[in-house]
């Protein structure tokens, strides 16, 4: 590549520069990979049914196949990510994804409950070599409009976390354990794709670090400051996750109990709040780019209350309608949380980039076993009531340190 072409592909003309491109093709191959790997995540808690009645299962040993994958999943992330920010390796994604291959073939066929937990694991490994590279990739290929590009590659696992249920019961169930040994080919469609988008990192990362393509990259916060910051921006993701996870593993239990539907009607209403859910990321990152990710956090975490508190009130109609509503406010707020922390610590997208999604996996699993303890206790219902006040955390936004890329 001569210099006037890397200078044409910067966009850097006659000492000025041109406003950075979007490389939207790149944004839609990360989501499309998204889709693919989060579609295998997903696959795991449906099968459940299945893996409980072939191997005997207890909760207990379903619980511990489910913190298996997470751990693995969480653990593995941040510290990959770091590695990354200092060496990088734009393939590691497709690196991460044979992982996953393995994992999908050996929970195919794994004859022991052994077996089973090995293949979560190699799942969940396969996961966390994945986020934290095709999170700085998406960022790179943004040209500035972060929220867009997080809102598109976010909204592909968001999608992928709603297909698997699914094509749990109208592939897996009729076909049995082996057929998921079919969606590694999923896998192999995700690994050509990343492998093709590790080919034009060169050209988009330079595009990205361009001279003034990025100005706001300087980091003027002090330690103390940063770690304040992600401190709070932890708790208020603990808070959306706590209460989304009350839909994710209670919601299908808590419309047939309080309202005596079918398991078929309470599987599609849980349907319809998981593709809220991936309108909720790819609108709120969209918002974010337009009015700031200050205000889009308030809003999303704390808009929800007025609906939250009247849910448990609700007949099945509005249960529903408020659902929807709720899901999709509060699901705008991962973008825009992961993207202020990143303008925290500018150089260490990989590491933010692994911290939340290990976060989204690890806090996920502790607010599900802890809803699950309370749902033992005091019964469903009033699970439901006492999740309605979580939105009060989104209060903690107003010690988030300010930032002049998000405090519109």
């Amino acid at each position: 590549m001569n210099s006037s072409q890397t200078t044409a592909q910067l966009g850097i003309e006659s000492g000025s520069i041109a406003r950075p491109k979007v490389y939207m093709a790149v944004l839609f191959a990360l989501a499309l990979s998204h889709l693919l790997n989060d579609t295998i995540q997903s696959l795991i808690p449906a099968v459940y049914p299945i893996l409980k009645e072939q191997f005997s299962l207890d909760f207990v040993q379903i619980g511990i196949i489910t913190l298996t994958f997470q751990t693995a999943g969480a653990l593995f992330q941040p510290a990959i990510g770091l590695y990354t920010d200092r060496h990088p390796l734009p393939y590691s994604t497709v690196i991460g994804l044979i992982f996953t291959v393995v994992g999908t073939v050996s929970l195919a066929y794994a004859s022991s409950y052994g077996l089973i937990l090995v293949a979560v694991t190699l799942i969940g490994i396969g996961s966390s070599i994945f986020h934290p590279e095709a999170t700085r990739s998406a960022r790179y290929a943004s040209g500035g409009r972060q929220g867009l590009a997080q809102g598109i590659f976010q909204v592909g696992g968001q999608i992928g976390g709603a297909l698997g249920p699914l094509l749990a019961a109208f592939i897996i169930v009729p076909h049995g354990q082996a057929s998921l040994a079919w969606f590694a080919l999923m896998v192999v469609l995700a690994m050509a794709l990343m492998a093709w988008t590790a080919r034009q990192q060169a050209v988009i990362r330079a595009h990205f670090t361009a001279p003034g393509a990025n100005a706001a990259k300087q980091n003027t916060h002090t330690r103390g400051a940063i770690l304040f910051g992600l401190t709070i921006l932890t708790l208020l993701m603990f808070s959306k996750l706590a209460y989304l996870e009350s839909f994710r593993s209670f919601y299908t239990f808590y419309l047939i109990d309080r309202f005596h539907v079918s398991i078929a009607t309470s599987q599609v209403m849980l349907f319809v709040i998981f593709i809220s859910s991936a309108a909720g990321v790819f609108l709120g990152g969209i918002v974010g780019d337009k009015i700031g990710r200050y205000r889009v956090i308030w809003i999303s975490v704390l808009g929800p209350l007025p609906f939250t508190l009247l849910l448990p009130y609700a007949d099945f109609f509005w249960t529903g309608v408020l659902t929807v509503v709720i899901n999709l406010i509060m699901a705008s707020a991962f973008a825009s949380i992961m993207i202020y922390a990143m303008d925290l610590v500018p150089h260490r997208i990989g590491l933010i980039g692994g911290l939340f999604y290990g976060l989204n996996f690890g806090l996920g699993g502790v607010a599900a076993a802890i809803l699950g303890g309370l749902t033992d206790t005091i019964g469903i219902e009033q699970v439901y009531w006492l999740c309605s006040f979580f939105p009060l955390a989104g209060l903690l936004a107003w010690f988030l340190p300010r930032l002049e890329t998000a405090d519109r």
